[in-house]
């Protein structure tokens, strides 16, 4: 008979990865984020508990959106007041804070709830090459190496 093993708080071991998103695609580095958030790449991964890891991204200004989603993709927000609904292209907001952008894009796939916005607070995004988590000793070979650029 075999025992299956769940994690808890004492068994998960998290790592730190940096991304250089200079030249990846929005979409595809957002679900492999999203994937080591959730800690898919272990094999201790829990569905109801956090098992992910932290990430650090970098670069984002140099994003890449494919086809015609920068024209054709629209944003909606609700300022709250009658009337109050503002629309923007997905390059215009590209172009004023391309880390919200991709913080939005891997929010929506994570879990919702608790769990989802645990797994968020992981993420560290930056726009340049700058970033003050020297300490933490960040990893550039991460779970997905071989289809994105980390360095």
């Amino acid at each position: 008979m075999s025992v299956t093993l769940s994690a808890n708080q004492s068994t998960v071991e998290r790592t730190w990865f940096k991304v250089d998103a200079q030249g990846q695609v929005l979409g595809r580095l957002a679900t492999r984020v999203a994937s080591v958030l959730r800690g898919k790449h272990k094999p201790t991964y829990t569905p109801h508990f956090d098992t992910g890891d932290y990430v650090v991204i970098l670069n984002t200004d140099g994003l890449v959106l494919t086809g015609g989603k920068a024209e054709k993709t629209i944003h909606y927000r609700h300022t709250g007041y009658p009337g109050g609904i503002k629309s923007a292209s997905l390059g215009a907001l590209m172009q004023k804070n391309s880390a919200e952008v991709l913080r939005r894009a891997i929010r929506r796939m994570l879990p919702k709830g608790p769990l989802g916005r645990a797994m968020l607070r992981k993420v560290r995004i930056y726009r340049d090459a700058e970033h003050p988590h020297v300490a933490q000793q960040l990893q550039a070979a991460w779970p997905y190496a071989d289809e994105l650029k980390t360095d």
